[in-house]
């Protein structure tokens, strides 16, 4: 099986936000994301609503170009007004094509790093 080196993209915003963040992200080259709820505590302290799902926690696969054109936007437009944290992680997916624009249902080569045949 092929595998591929790819960025995982997970921010945590207000939930009011999402849907604008979404779309920004689209925009970027997402072709894909999962949302789930968050909740936690960090340099301003723990954040309690009275609502369930004041946070969320949006996740893109994705490759390091579009990553960081997406830390970017982030740092630009949302971190100077709202509560938001964002991170880049290194991991290794298999079907590739499903995360890059252009190439969904094409394969894509390896990239460096990435480990083949298992």
């Amino acid at each position: 099986m092929s595998q591929h080196a790819m960025k995982l993209v997970v921010i945590v915003i207000e939930s009011v936000l999402t849907d604008s963040l979404i779309g920004d992200l689209k925009r970027l080259g997402a072709t894909g994301y999962t949302v789930t709820e968050a909740r936690g505590e960090g340099s301003r302290g723990r954040r309690v609503g009275e609502i369930p799902g004041d946070n969320q926690r949006v996740e893109v696969v994705t490759d390091a170009e579009i990553a960081e054109a997406m830390l970017q936007m982030l740092a630009d437009q949302y971190f100077p007004n709202y509560a938001v944290a964002a991170w880049i992680s290194d991991v290794v997916v298999v079907r590739a094509g499903k995360y890059v624009p252009g190439s969904v249902g094409q394969g894509i080569s390896s990239r460096s790093g990435a480990q083949s045949g298992r």
